[in-house]
């Protein structure tokens, strides 16, 4: 898809990002709030690291993007990283989840190989986001605000 992009010509950007949560679809924020509110012990994986990314911040991060780009274009044209300010584990979020939604289940780290999946997974996934602060100003999202708004959006039912 990006190579594609990029032989169109014009200006263009292809923002990635990882570990995305909201208070809407399916994601891992929320599956561990369900999981959270019926378990009293969640085992999740702790050695594997990224950076939580608020989709809500990345959809305010592509309209400031192409605001910029209207009047800069193709100076501007490039592959960005967009992600949370803080790495953290898969078994932190959790935890940091659990704290914001008030649930008293237990996060239990476990290692990578005590769940296997069908996809290998990366041990490091933390993304450079330096390029997008750079040429658009963009810091990197601060993930425990909006796991905090996404926390909230999901108890008022979104």
């Amino acid at each position: 898809g990006e190579e594609a992009v990029r032989r169109e010509g014009g200006a263009y950007a292809i923002l990635r990002t990882a570990w995305v949560f909201s208070a809407y679809g399916r994601n891992f924020v929320k599956t561990m709030l369900r999981l959270g509110a019926e378990r009293d012990i969640l085992r999740v994986v702790s050695d594997q690291h990224g950076c939580p990314t608020p989709a809500a911040d990345i959809a305010e991060t592509c309209l400031h993007m192409a605001r910029a780009m209207a009047g800069e274009g193709d100076a501007l044209s490039g592959v960005y990283h967009y992600c949370g300010d803080m790495p953290t584990t898969w078994a932190g979020l959790a935890g940091a989840a659990m704290d914001a939604a008030g649930l008293s289940a237990r996060v239990e780290p476990i290692t990578t190989e005590d769940y296997p999946t069908p996809a290998k997974r990366p041990a490091y996934s933390v993304l450079d986001c330096s390029k997008i602060e750079t040429r658009f100003g963009v810091k990197p999202a601060d993930w425990r605000a909006g796991l905090a708004r996404a926390v909230a959006g999901i108890k008022a039912g979104y």
